[in-house]
């Protein structure tokens, strides 16, 4: 019987056969991740953050994550509408940001009432609108 060892390098041999499998597995693996919404998203968006636009490539793209812009992680349309591609910082805002909102209980709705009302930031205007008159 033959000693799966190569004797110069102390490598295993693998069989043609074994090689091929290990190759299989990959491929399959690969097509798995495809179906990921982060690698649709990646082929769908141009690889640019939606918030402050830094550019990415190959080298940083682990960096650009995607976001479920509902918030809904199960949201997963096909057409990539309930996603935008951000980069890890812009994400993080975001989330934060969300929890935010959640955590101080949402914004309540006020009346629209002309009592509410107490700064007029364009009064000096119309002052000076009726002086060129």
């Amino acid at each position: 019987m033959r000693d799966s060892r190569d004797s110069k390098k102390g490598e295993q041999k693998i069989s043609r056969e074994e090689m091929d499998q290990i190759v299989a597995r990959a491929r399959r693996a690969g097509d798995e991740r495809m179906q990921g919404y982060r690698e649709q998203s990646l082929k769908i968006h141009p690889w640019v953050c939606a918030r402050c636009g830094k550019e990415f490539n190959h080298r940083n793209i682990h960096m650009l994550t995607v976001h479920h812009k509902d918030h809904n992680h199960d949201n997963n349309p096909a057409d990539g509408s309930n996603w935008e591609n951000l980069c890890v910082y812009c994400h993080d805002n975001e989330h934060r940001r969300y929890l935010d909102y959640v955590e101080g209980g949402g914004v309540e709705e006020i009346e629209d009432s002309p009592d509410r009302v107490t700064h007029k930031p364009f009064a000096p205007l119309e002052d000076l609108l009726k002086k060129e008159k």
